[in-house]
């Protein structure tokens, strides 16, 4: 694959922050009667306004939005056990040295992404567009065309790097190639993703006069 840059998700593709995720989706399940499961079916990858929205038809947009800010403080002050992925930062110190520019383009909310970039000890996007910056979440291309923009890119030259439904459907949405790792096994458009992996740690990343150059590493 070539590239110009790439475009990252957070959770579940840099950063493991799935254990705190269950227990806040998980509690908020609990308190008002929705089966916990399907709460997990659907939540990842979307921007919690959207889940809350899915799950609380009818409701008023005051409650709504006290839901969502009761969340977004519990998850933006949890961040026991959130640990960056294998090669995340490996993969993004390089790109660094090798001044390939890169985005984090996430569903959370800017509270919550910072406080996990920092935990997971990642290095600073200089990029980073979270839930507040868009009108429409992923699965719409909202998000990873406006990481493309700040970048000074098009669509087609940034590799969308995700694990969840929602985001490779925002990413091929957007007219980028997609990497995903890890992605689930009922994932529709398999075949329009560029590599699955199964961690971060198989990429190898060469730049040279025609570009950034994306392969999995020989073993």
């Amino acid at each position: 694959m070539l590239c110009k840059g790439f475009l990252f998700d957070l959770d579940g593709t840099l950063i493991d922050s799935l254990p705190v995720v269950e227990l806040a989706w998980g509690n908020w399940a609990k308190r008002h009667s929705v089966p916990v499961q399907d709460v997990f079916n659907f939540i990842h990858g979307k921007q919690a306004i959207t889940s809350l929205r899915h799950f609380m038809p009818g409701a008023s947009e005051e409650a709504i939005q006290t839901e969502f800010a009761a969340l977004e403080k519990f998850e933006a002050g949890c961040i026991e056990g959130v640990t960056a992925l294998p090669g995340a930062v490996e993969l993004l110190s390089r790109l660094n040295a090798l001044d390939i520019p890169w985005a984090i383009v996430t569903s959370g909310s800017t509270p919550v992404a910072s406080a996990r970039i920092l935990a997971g000890h990642l290095p600073a996007p200089a990029v980073l567009i979270t839930a507040e910056q868009v009108a429409r979440g992923k699965p719409q291309p909202d998000a990873y065309l406006l990481g493309a923009q700040k970048l000074g890119l098009l669509p087609g030259d940034c590799i969308v790097v995700e694990d969840a439904i929602a985001g490779i459907q925002a990413g091929l949405a957007a007219g980028c190639p997609v990497i995903a790792v890890n992605p689930p096994a009922q994932t529709p458009q398999k075949e329009a993703i560029g590599l699955l992996l199964t961690s971060l740690e198989q990429l190898s990343i060469e730049k040279d006069l025609h570009g950034v150059r994306v392969s999995l590493r020989q073993n």
